[in-house]
């Protein structure tokens, strides 16, 4: 989640570079022992969000209790709020604050001039931080993106490719591989109230980049991450039956798999604690909990809040997000499909070929699903499926259209827009 309430615009461009009824699954993995601040502050969490103290909730979110958080939320006897949590809180600082802009630098020079001011160094355990630690360096975004945010950072790695910093796109990488091993994902940023998410699947188009930067003999590095990340966006996939669905992973009537954006919790954000918990005041209360949970999948989908998710695109309220089967959620998956095929089959170990042959057979299948299921031939355009029904969202033509040309997904198709 990069954003609060505004509608995508500008931002997403980067994309044209690109162009319930099932058993549950296998058991998740834990979430790290670490401070969850909406869950061990309690009432503390509430009110200080819902007082406007800070104008943007994430401030809070990220501040560090001095103490035990829960000893802190004992204490709490709901007056001189303000002082209490000067007192209890290091609140946090931009990153990148006090940098300033020399006119004089190229385009280039001033890109260049940025990436040691947001890489955080390698980070230290700290029970009373939200922040989930990272063991290599990472760049960050600025401002009030004070840690790394998954698919921004294949955007990053294009311009640290470009500045020859291959050895920071290993670092990050690294960090990625390190998030699906220990969280069994990667979230979508590292911080822990965004444990039960994720966002836009570009793990593998950040292991292409890195290979076509060095070479693939060190992008195999990375395979047994990939497989296990793919895992994740498929969970509960092999238990499915025609029509059925679990967690991000759809089974359409013909049988084949296809994804959502999904998450775990339907409750208001912690970073986003305010406004979410307003507009769902004005939301039925027993609509309340699918509206908070289309929030937070809206948040996955990195476009926060487009009107692409909205059944009336002036409305919030009516998100539909997990209604939803994504173009470009789709396609990046069919890339992470290919990307471990090809893998499989560079290393040539006893049983890849095999295993190769299976994941080409299931790029294929999601490759003629989007074909049939998201390319409307009357508009020359692929559009956003609502699974139930098999209707195309026409009304709104997306960026993500991009994705299926890019990585060729589209065959002979071609889009107007």
């Amino acid at each position: 989640m990069r954003s609060r309430y505004a509608v995508s615009g500008a931002r997403y461009a980067g994309l044209l570079v690109l162009a319930v009824a099932c058993r549950p699954s296998a058991q998740q993995p834990s979430r790290p022992s670490a401070y969850d601040p909406a869950h061990d502050l309690g009432t503390l969490f509430h009110d200080v969000q819902m007082s406007g103290m800070f104008p943007d909730s994430k401030t809070f979110a990220d501040a560090r209790p001095i103490m035990d958080p829960k000893e802190i939320a004992q204490h709490f006897d709901g007056t001189n709020l303000n002082e209490f949590v000067r007192t209890h809180f290091e609140v946090p600082k931009p990153v990148g604050e006090g940098f300033r802009t020399d006119p004089s630098q190229t385009m280039e020079q001033h890109i260049a001039a940025l990436w040691p001011v947001l890489t955080r160094q390698p980070d230290s355990a700290d029970p009373h931080s939200s922040l989930i630690p990272l063991p290599h360096p990472y760049v960050v975004p600025g401002g009030r993106f004070r840690e790394v945010y998954y698919w921004d950072s294949y955007f990053t790695m294009l311009g640290l490719v470009q500045s020859g910093r291959t050895d920071l796109v290993k670092d990050m990488l690294d960090n990625f591989s390190y998030l699906i091993e220990t969280v069994g994902h990667i979230p979508n940023g590292n911080r822990t109230y965004y444990l039960s998410r994720s966002q836009p699947p570009f793990f593998a188009a950040m292991v292409g980049l890195y290979a076509r930067a060095t070479d693939t003999a060190r992008a195999l590095g990375y395979l047994d991450a990939l497989e296990k990340e793919y895992a994740f966006w498929m969970d509960g996939a092999g238990q499915l039956k025609p029509g059925q669905f679990y967690r991000r992973a759809v089974r359409m009537p013909d049988g084949v798999v296809l994804n959502r954006y999904w998450d775990d919790s339907n409750e208001p954000r912690p970073e986003s604690f305010r406004p979410d918990v307003e507009i769902g005041q004005t939301v039925p209360e027993s609509l309340r909990a699918d509206f908070y949970r289309n929030v937070r999948a809206t948040a996955e989908s990195g476009w926060d809040f487009s009107s692409r998710w909205m059944r009336d695109p002036k409305d919030l309220r009516t998100l539909e997000t997990t209604d939803l089967l994504p173009v470009d959620l789709n396609s990046l998956l069919w890339n992470a499909e290919r990307m471990i095929a090809a893998l499989r089959a560079f290393r040539h170990a006893a049983g890849d070929d095999l295993v190769a042959r299976r994941f080409r057979g299931l790029a294929d299948q999601r490759q003629q699903a989007i074909q049939n299921l998201m390319y409307e031939p009357s508009r020359g355009f692929f559009f956003d499926v609502r699974w139930r029904s098999g209707e195309r969202v026409v009304d709104r033509p997306s960026l993500a259209a991009a994705e299926p040309l890019y990585f060729g997904i589209a065959g002979g198709r071609r889009s107007s827009g």
